[in-house]
């Protein structure tokens, strides 16, 4: 297994830049970030601008990394692609097409998204809105030789409060989505999510083994004392986004046991990448805060390699 990360923890500093630092501090991989230069999306960014990117700045991109000892482990652009607007809609899903065209260009097998939800449709409903957008996205990325992945992410607030966002956060809707995708379209597996909804996250990683495509590595802080007043609804008016009980940590500084975890991957044969996704507070605000931060998650991750 190789260490790496998501791009979007150091904002839209350069590719160049950003493999120079990740190859002296010891990473190996990098989880690139593809979002649109103007989009409404937190903890985005746009380190590879997919709009007019072709043949040539593949080769330049694939030079680029090959001379910084690294690889892309995915394109990475999270955002809705079930909006209940039809307009916009329409834009992300043909966003996710030229990711996965560049994806081609670049020789990178994996591209991970979100489902999403159209928000004024029950989870049942979604899953048939999402069987209609995904079939021809999943068709589309399996000419181009390329796999289409989702984070585990509730995304809970994300288009209205309290409710949930992404339509892909338990074992029980995996088993729904995997009924009717096939083996080509799979899991972006992130334990955080999983561990502050009491789902246990060695037992998915057993059951969903042939889905697990890509690794995150994010930690949860959870605040016992909040959780005990509050209840798991947390207090009234708040978004529960990593803003209420819990909070995402880097790896090491949260209740995730990383040892059991990465012995429970390399037991389903596991051999990919692990890439952090930097979404502690704590070590934010700055592109120096976030390196520190990054190079702490390694630290703590190397120990169980």
């Amino acid at each position: 297994m190789r260490i790496g990360f998501l791009t979007v923890a150091l904002g839209n500093t350069k590719l160049e830049e950003i493999a120079s630092w990740s190859s002296k501090n010891g990473f190996e991989a990098l989880e690139v970030a593809v979002w649109p230069l103007v989009n409404e999306r937190d903890f985005s960014s746009t380190t590879i601008d997919v709009t007019d990117f072709n043949k040539k700045k593949a080769e330049e991109t694939r030079k680029l990394l090959d001379k910084y000892g690294l690889i892309i482990s995915s394109l990475a652009y999270y955002d809705n692609n079930l909006d209940s607007d039809p307009k916009k809609r329409k834009q992300i899903n043909d966003h996710l097409k030229k990711v996965i065209d560049v994806a081609n260009l670049l020789k990178v097998e994996l591209v991970g998204t979100f489902i999403g939800r159209d928000i004024t449709k029950s989870v049942e409903e979604n899953l048939v809105e999402f069987e209609k957008v995904f079939k021809p996205l999943i068709a589309y990325a399996e000419k181009k030789n390329v796999k289409l992945m989702i984070e585990n992410c509730p995304m809970v607030g994300w288009q209205e409060d309290e409710k949930i966002g992404n339509i892909f956060y338990s074992p029980q809707l995996w088993r729904e989505v995997f009924r009717i995708t096939p083996d080509s379209f799979g899991l972006n597996f992130d334990p955080s999510h999983l561990y502050w909804l009491g789902i246990d996250y060695i037992k998915a990683v057993e059951e969903f083994k042939d889905r697990i495509f890509h690794v995150h590595a994010k930690d949860v802080q959870i605040e016992e004392n909040l959780l005990d007043e509050q209840g798991i609804f947390g207090h009234f008016g708040t978004n529960l986004h990593g803003k209420s009980w819990w909070t995402y940590r880097l790896p090491g500084l949260g209740e995730i046991d990383w040892e059991e975890f990465i012995l429970a991957l390399k037991r389903i044969g596991y051999d990919f990448v692990v890439s952090i996704e930097h979404e502690d507070p704590v070590w934010a605000g700055t592109v120096q805060k976030s390196q520190i931060g990054l190079k702490m998650g390694l630290e703590h991750l190397k120990r169980f390699f």
